[in-house]
């Protein structure tokens, strides 16, 4: 049986920013083929400032935990902050993840990238 922190158990069961952004600024979606994790992270932005993010994860604990968390990690950044923030920040927060459940958190890490990717595209 995997250990998850309680921290990861509290995103999973209590999730932050679930749901969609129906006029958001940026969408980023990934996905790991492999597991069958998807990711899409929503984005407004005003003043280079992310106001507002949502997500929607169809995957296991980790992957909704990730996803959650980030959110959070990237609500009210900047677009070079939340640039900055990787899967090991995201581990980090959520106190730690098995190993082979790391690949979740890099999944939200390239959602934030192609989120801010989308909105600079269409600017």
């Amino acid at each position: 049986m995997r250990q998850y922190s309680e921290k990861v158990i509290d995103h999973f069961k209590n999730p932050r920013n679930m749901g969609s952004i129906p006029d958001a600024d940026g969408i980023g979606s990934v996905g790991n083929p492999v597991c069958g994790d998807m990711m899409t992270i929503y984005i407004k932005v005003r003043d280079n400032i992310i106001t507002d993010c949502k997500f929607e994860t169809f995957g296991c604990v980790a992957a909704i935990a990730s996803s959650s968390m980030t959110t959070e990690l990237i609500k009210n950044k900047t677009l070079d902050e939340a640039l900055k923030i990787t899967n090991k920040s995201v581990v980090s927060e959520l106190k730690g993840l098995p190993p082979a459940k790391v690949h979740c958190s890099v999944l939200a890490e390239q959602a934030i990238k192609a989120a801010i990717d989308d909105y600079k595209s269409r600017i």
